[in-house]
């Protein structure tokens, strides 16, 4: 374990503590001389030197030690070293504890959860949706290369990357019964903004996509209208997500758009050229298609399959019918994948890096917190002497 200074250039503010050393010997308690009558026929004798004296000693060490404190913590001292070297197990939520009592391991050991900050054993972990694999990657860069790295895991994980880790060391793969728990639901992605570029013949049709686009936003979120306006109107750079309500041909600017990355929802009468294959996105429930789409350069074309008037398609009066248009735009993510733990134990080959020294400025900054505390306590506590 040592000791080092990662800006030490810093160090010179220690020269700061000359400052109460001067103020200490300038303000010193004054000393009145008083005559006495008796005193004038006594013979003079030669005045003694008079010694450097500090009075207030205490609140001028104080005063030093802050000065010292406060040099250190602008150089970010780091402490190396002083890591545990005892071996690791790193047990996986979902494993019973009555499976733990039959997992051997050294007496020493450290028992943790392999969960996000890795909480003792003793503690109960929080739902989360972490990555296993992300957690053992963590894991293995946060433990000095010589720790023995010991993982017991439940029959079957979830949210494994499709292949297996690659970590530093080699790792004591424990399988025993049990599975992972569900993973709280990950946070909700904002809805999307939809554009809308119509013509007069489909200026009724923009209600339902403005209908739907209101719909997306959960309460709190303040409404937001969709952008409808003519087909002559251009729309901003920005935009990921347009609808198109006109009949005839799709202008090339549109396509092009579309081929950079944007998503473009076509009206049933629209001509698009070099339509890309289409998939069905949405049927109703006797099986007809609804919306279709495909990939198109690097974005998405999608298509309704009937006008967007309820006698032609009674489905936009539906109140699922905003989240099957969203669902048309943002395809939902798949679940986690799921993997037997037997198959999936970590391989060797990663390469191993330091351990990040330890940051002491939080702890020097609560000692001159509570030394700044102290040295105030002493400059105004009452006493019989002048106070430097």
């Amino acid at each position: 374990m040592s000791l080092a200074f990662l800006i030490p250039a810093a160090l010179a503010a220690l020269a700061a503590l000359l400052i109460p050393l001067l103020i200490h010997l300038a303000r010193r308690s004054e000393q009145r001389p008083t005559q006495f009558a008796a005193l004038r026929w006594l013979r003079q004798k030669p005045k003694p030197r008079h010694r450097i004296r500090f009075d207030e000693w205490p609140l001028l060490i104080v005063r030093l030690l802050l000065i010292a404190l406060m040099a250190a913590l602008l150089a970010r001292p780091v402490l190396r070293g002083g890591e545990s070297h005892a071996p690791y197990v790193a047990v996986v939520p979902g494993v019973a504890s009555a499976q733990l009592r039959d997992v051997a391991g050294a007496p020493e050991a450290r028992w943790h959860w392999l969960a996000p900050g890795f909480p003792s054993i003793e503690t109960k972990p929080t739902a989360s949706t972490a990555s296993v694999t992300s957690l053992l990657r963590e894991l293995d860069a946060n433990l000095p290369a010589d720790v023995a790295l010991t993982v017991v895991v439940p029959e079957r994980l979830q949210g494994a990357d499709g292949q297996r880790v690659v970590l530093s060391r080699p790792v004591d793969w424990r399988v025993v019964a049990g599975a992972m728990p569900d993973g709280a639901a990950p946070p909700a992605s904002p809805p999307p903004v939809l554009l809308v570029r119509h013509a007069a013949s489909n200026a009724l049709s923009v209600r339902y996509l403005r209908a739907a686009s209101a719909a997306w936003r959960k309460s709190g979120m303040p409404p937001v209208a969709p952008d409808a306006a003519g087909i002559e109107q251009p729309w901003p750079a920005t935009a990921r997500h347009l609808a198109w309500l006109a009949p005839g041909a799709v202008p090339g600017n549109v396509r092009d758009w579309t081929r950079a990355g944007g998503t473009l929802l076509l009206d049933a009468k629209a001509a698009f050229a070099d339509a890309p294959p289409m998939a069905p996105l949405w049927r109703d429930a006797s099986g007809e298609v609804l919306i279709e789409g495909g990939a198109y350069g690097r974005g998405r074309v999608l298509r309704f399959t009937r006008e967007l008037v309820p006698q032609a398609m009674p489905q936009l009066l539906d109140p699922d019918f905003p989240t099957h248009l969203r669902a048309a735009f943002e395809p939902p993510l798949a679940p986690p994948t799921r993997v037997l733990a037997a198959g999936h134990a970590p391989t060797v080959g990663a390469a191993s890096f330091p351990i990040a020294p330890r940051d002491l400025q939080p702890w020097l900054a609560l000692a001159i917190a509570l030394l700044f505390l102290g040295e105030r306590w002493l400059a105004t506590r009452p006493r019989g002497s002048v106070s430097p």
